[in-house]
């Protein structure tokens, strides 16, 4: 079963005014300043037996849209975090992610065997 996209970011009824991410209130959370906000949900997330040409074509518009985003950091990071198994999240796939994921399990793995292995080098 799939499950639907968060609520939080498609609130694209009322466009919101930009603010600098340098002077945005630091209180006030990531998402209210993603692009995304202001376009269409669907292009972010896959309607059902979607075919692969369309898939890829709404993909690439996806990213066009998250490359203009000034959250696309925060975005990205708290997709890999959460972690969000579906739509385009900071730029990236469902796909792209688990490959961020497992290269990031793989550099965690292989920096704790190094710190094992000689804990005087790992601390310097």
């Amino acid at each position: 079963m799939l499950h639907p996209p968060h609520q939080s970011l498609q609130v694209a009824a009322v466009p919101t005014q930009r603010v600098p991410v340098q002077d945005r209130d630091q209180d006030a959370p990531w998402h209210t300043e993603a692009v995304c906000r202001r376009d269409e949900a669907g292009l972010f997330f896959a309607p059902s037996k979607e075919p692969t040409a369309a898939r890829l074509s709404r993909e690439e518009a996806a990213k066009r849209v998250c490359a203009r985003c000034p959250v696309m950091v925060e975005c990205r990071e708290h997709a890999l975090l959460q972690p969000e198994p579906y739509g385009v999240w900071g730029g990236l796939t469902a796909a792209e992610r688990r490959v961020v994921l497992a290269r990031r399990r793989r550099r965690d793995l292989e920096l704790n065997k190094a710190r094992t292995v000689d804990p005087i080098a790992a601390a310097g």
